[in-house]
């Protein structure tokens, strides 16, 4: 993964010229879980930029899916980028479909895996037991269909936020304000073409969220990948990009 760049109030990692592709990360992903994407995109006439979103540091009043798509416009507003091509998982995914509801000129494709936005297994849940390791363990391990998948710095990761009083508040600000801002009224508003990039075993958000996703949004195509949990991008990356580049090619983005 690229060193990060801060600018201003801004950290993030980008690489590769062209076509502008803003990666919007989950509630508790970090910018690595994209490294597969950040290394095969760039180079092949894309722009890869990934925000590192503020969700530990805004008020905690003002710590919600609509703050962090204000935050996504006053990022795209300082890099002066226009036309782009949003990719978000998990919360990433709510952040850039409330994004396009508000910007719907400055997103020209969309990409959801794994999205919250219509229904989230387990997003409220308060980690009663966070104190114990191996219970965050077996959380983290149940995000993916490969449990080995959980490295050691990614459990330790989150065991560190739920641990964390000021983290485990806006996680769980973050969580509600997802079941709250349910857009299921407002997707077949969303004319913008949509990938969605599911894993059929994603117990987080289950199948059944990617087809309803299907359903309303009327510009999108399915894809699935098997054996593949709630970030596809991690457990199967080369399938993930095959499928993510076969579809940006054959809109002629």
């Amino acid at each position: 993964m690229n060193n990060i760049i801060q600018k201003h109030k801004f950290r993030y990692v980008e690489s590769g010229a062209g076509q502008p592709i803003i990666i919007l990360h989950g509630l508790m992903g970090g910018l690595s879980n994209f490294s597969g994407v950040m290394n095969h995109f760039p180079g092949k006439k894309y722009h890869v930029i990934i925000p590192e979103l503020p969700v530990y540091s805004l008020p905690i009043l003002d710590t919600s899916v609509k703050s962090l798509s204000n935050y996504l416009y006053k990022f795209i507003s300082f890099r002066k980028l226009s036309d782009i091509i949003l990719l978000g998982n998990s919360l990433g995914g709510h952040v850039g479909l409330l994004f396009i509801k508000s910007y719907p000129k400055l997103v020209k494709g969309l990409v959801l895996t794994g999205s919250s936005g219509l229904y989230e297994n387990n997003m409220g849940d308060g980690y009663p037991k966070r104190g114990d390791y191996e219970y965050i363990k077996k959380k983290s391990e149940a995000v993916f269909f490969d449990p080995k998948i959980a490295s050691k710095e990614i459990v330790d990761r989150v065991f560190e936020s739920v641990n964390d009083r000021n983290k485990l508040l806006r996680t769980l600000a973050l969580a509600k304000s997802a079941i709250r801002h349910n857009m299921a009224n407002e997707l077949p508003k969303i004319k913008t073409p949509t990938a969605i990039i599911w894993g059929k075993q994603d117990t987080v958000t289950p199948p059944n969220v990617a087809k309803e996703f299907h359903e309303l949004l009327p510009n999108s195509n399915l894809y699935w990948i098997d054996k593949c949990g709630h970030a596809p991008m991690m457990e199967h990356p080369q399938k993930f990009n095959t499928i993510l580049e076969n579809w940006l090619e054959a809109r002629n983005f």
